[in-house]
């Protein structure tokens, strides 16, 4: 036996033979304790071949792991380039940089409030700011230019009031419903975010789990940490997920990713419509996040600069001549719901029912892309009324994301009109703060909320939500004030204008 064992270690390679190819002619990486030729791979990488040869002839695991599946790598380079395993004791440990941040933040950790003092989803992100690394912070909390959008999305909530009813038996509230033929407990999904793993090393399988618990969707984004036969293998039987979709360049990527997801049992095709190019979001590009993009859709492309952030290093491979005149092509391919993601007009939702398309989400990309784009509950409160006036309103599911931090918004976005809700970011943040515990607590007080929220404006049920519970007449008026939001104040994390150079030693230079 132990014969054996030694002739796998003399077979694997050492720390030393890899750190030989170290250069672009040559260029040997380690993930997981394998060794990989990425020489050929270097001009082909969305996120640019300078982060690759940082790490040639090194081991660079620690930074491909949150921002790739873990099958990338036989996925997309060919088997001739995988090259072995590597006796990791043989590889040289870098020493790390001191770096006083870091030591910061682990004192934050040491100190972060329990997991029961976060009485509402603005708690999470309130905890999460101070806990998680910078990098991770500025690609989930970032918007798009001034990130106005952003912040209306939050605040346009706040320009819809209830008009209550009362003496209506309330005793027991029902939030279940059901979207696109599939019933869940409650009338929000949990929408696509990229990069679960830069805020927990588990990634997305934890929103997986939570969603099972609570009896929610799950939309699984194509920019995940972990892969997507992760993501479905750690749902249960039974378990409701939809696929959110960047549209490949090279069609016949796009074809295997849809087919393989039906396949695999996912009840929806969300199609990303809103971004044919990704926003300028300023937080995450001040960051210079030096690291490399997920390829889990990669096909080639041009080099990326470091400087424009995550977002940039991720996208190469989306289509930007992606048209309506597409739209039967992916009628061809599957039989999913196709819903298109990121409708931002009215006119838009006639023509997605006119295109036979099964739903649409109104949304503006959680502020991500066109600042100054509308929130979509104002949207909604436009389109709704449009579709009845057509007789429309039963041929296609309108559903909305972007700003809900309440069950008073989810509440508001189903009396205009909404079939239901996608949350994003807050589960992100409750992941980041606290895993799993967070994820679950989350959603729990969103339903305690909406229970509460249905008692007190006089709904049993979710079928009960109507426009004549609800005064909006305020939402298209911009100017519109309303009582100053203590907590998203607290919260939002203020954009900042370009770093002073660091002085140089004033007494010595007075010395010269």
């Amino acid at each position: 036996m132990n014969h054996d064992s030694n002739d796998t270690q003399k077979n694997k390679l050492t720390g030393e033979q890899v750190a030989e190819h170290n250069s672009k002619d040559s260029c040997w990486v380690i993930v997981h304790g394998r060794a990989y030729d990425v020489t050929e791979f270097l001009p082909e990488h969305p996120g640019g071949s300078k982060i690759i040869l940082k790490y040639a002839g090194k081991d660079a695991t620690e930074e491909f792991d949150p921002i790739h599946p873990p099958d990338t790598l036989d996925k997309y380079l060919d088997q001739k380039h995988h090259l072995g395993e590597v006796d990791m004791k043989t590889v040289e440990q870098e020493e790390k940089e001191y770096d006083p941040d870091e030591e910061e933040r682990q004192k934050r950790i040491e100190t972060m409030p329990i997991l029961e003092q976060c009485y509402n989803l603005m708690d999470f992100e309130h905890v999460a700011r101070r806990v998680m690394k910078k990098t991770a912070w500025a690609y989930y909390s970032s918007g798009a230019d001034d990130e106005i959008t952003m912040r209306e999305n939050h605040s346009a909530f706040h320009k819809i009031w209830f008009r209550p009813r009362i003496l209506v038996d309330v005793e027991n509230i029902d939030t279940s419903t059901i979207m696109l033929g599939s019933k869940t407990d409650m009338p929000f999904y949990v929408t696509a975010t990229a990069l679960g793993k830069l805020g927990n090393p588990e990634g997305e399988v934890l929103l997986t789990r939570g969603a099972k618990k609570h009896n929610v969707i799950q939309m699984i984004p194509t920019l995940a940490s972990c892969s997507f036969d992760e993501i479905v293998d750690a749902a249960e039987d039974g378990q409701v997920q939809w696929l959110q979709l960047y549209v490949n360049k090279d069609r016949e990527v796009t074809k295997r990713i849809v087919q393989h997801a039906e396949k695999r049992g996912c009840k929806g095709l969300f199609i990303t419509v809103d971004a044919p190019q990704l926003g300028r979001r300023e937080k995450d590009m001040r960051t210079k996040f030096q690291d490399v993009g997920s390829n889990v859709q990669s096909t080639g492309g041009n080099d990326v600069d470091r400087s424009q952030g995550a977002a940039r290093a991720i996208s190469s491979f989306i289509d930007p001549s992606l048209s309506w005149k597409d739209i039967p092509w992916f009628q061809s391919i599957t039989k999913m719901p196709i819903i298109l993601k990121g409708v931002q007009r009215v006119e838009d939702v006639i023509k997605a029912v006119e295109a036979g398309v099964q739903g649409v989400v109104l949304s503006n990309h959680g502020g991500r892309q066109l600042d100054t784009a509308p929130s979509g509950v104002e949207i909604l409160a436009e389109v709704m009324p449009a579709l009845r006036e057509r007789g429309m309103q039963d041929k296609i599911e309108v559903f909305i994301d972007g700003g809900i931090r309440r069950a008073s918004d989810i509440v508001k976005a189903l009396c205009l009109g909404a079939t239901g809700v996608g949350i994003g970011r807050p589960f992100l943040y409750a992941m980041s703060a606290y895993g799993l515990p967070g994820v679950d607590r989350a959603m729990q007080l969103l339903k305690d909320e909406m229970e509460m929220n249905m008692r007190l404006i006089g709904a049993s049920k979710v079928a009960d939500l109507n426009p004549t519970l609800v005064d909006a007449r305020s939402l298209s008026a911009h100017t519109t004030t309303v009582p100053e939001d203590t907590l998203g104040r607290k919260v939002y994390d203020p954009l900042i204008g370009p770093k002073e150079k660091a002085a140089a030693n004033y007494s010595e230079k007075a010395k010269l």
